[in-house]
């Protein structure tokens, strides 16, 4: 496994796309209420990107067959790679909005819930304890540690918490490629797998359904599903790996939570 190590020119670069990132989940969550489509959804974020933020929308035209918008959005069932579409959200429902975009050359990539209205308590929940997972799994890393202790953290909490984890989707190295080595499982052992070392960037993105873990596949391609329609939720930010520690890239500009 070959894994980029970003030299001081990188980081500075990747602490800009990834601030980018946060700024435009920042920006569209104002806009998330009963009523308004994901494709209203998706059209601002885009002429946010373009006009204001002068950054690329990395989604669009993505992958086989190329990702037809500029952001995912999954609702309650959907685990990931939601497309927008013209249905109005509403009230009680859950959204997870994932943003990746580019600019000069580097990419910056975070998702986070949001909430439509009032919603259940056991969203809510779900929700937070999947943001609890993400942190847990961050505050593992450090020089010397393994991504088996990140994933290991999350599995636990998750499961003591009563979710699954799905486990064919993951983390991964991110920078100047969208997605690239290593691969971030959000369920392990301690102490294997890839060993971290100072100037690593990867995402930390764990999903957790309500029900069992197990999923499928839309005929579009992209979306994902519980098989049991239970409630998905998923949280997702950008690590730098430092001499220290960690720093995570994708902080609200707006709020400076994680």
């Amino acid at each position: 496994m070959s894994v980029y190590i970003n030299n001081e020119e990188d980081i500075a670069k990747m602490r800009v796309s990834g601030r980018l990132a946060a700024e435009l989940l920042d920006y569209i969550g104002d806009f998330v209420k009963p009523g308004v489509t994901t494709n209203e959804l998706n059209q601002l974020c885009h002429d946010y990107q373009l006009n204001v933020q002068g950054s690329i929308p990395a989604p669009l035209g993505y992958g086989e067959p190329p990702f037809p918008k500029s952001i995912c959005t999954s609702v309650n069932h959907v685990i990931c790679h939601g497309i927008p579409d013209d249905k109005p959200l509403k009230k009680g429902d859950v959204l997870n909005i994932d943003v990746t975009i580019i600019k000069d050359g580097y990419h910056g990539d975070s998702s986070r819930m949001f909430m439509v209205g009032e919603v259940s308590p056991h969203a809510k929940r779900l929700s937070q304890v999947t943001h609890e997972c993400m942190m847990l799994g961050i505050e593992q890393v450090k020089p010397g540690a393994t991504l088996g202790d990140v994933g290991h953290a999350i599995q636990v909490h998750a499961e003591n918490n009563g979710y699954s984890i799905v486990q064919e989707f993951c983390g991964h190295g991110v920078g100047k490629k969208f997605h690239c080595e290593p691969q971030v499982l959000h369920y392990g052992k301690r102490g294997t797998g890839l060993k971290l070392e100072p100037g690593m960037i990867f995402t930390i993105e764990p999903m957790l359904n309500q029900g069992k873990r197990h999923l499928r596949i839309l005929a579009d391609g992209w979306t994902v599903v519980t098989k049991d329609r239970s409630l998905s939720a998923q949280w997702e930010h950008e690590v730098l790996v430092t001499e220290t520690g960690y720093e995570i890239l994708t902080v609200s500009p707006r709020t400076q939570q994680p």
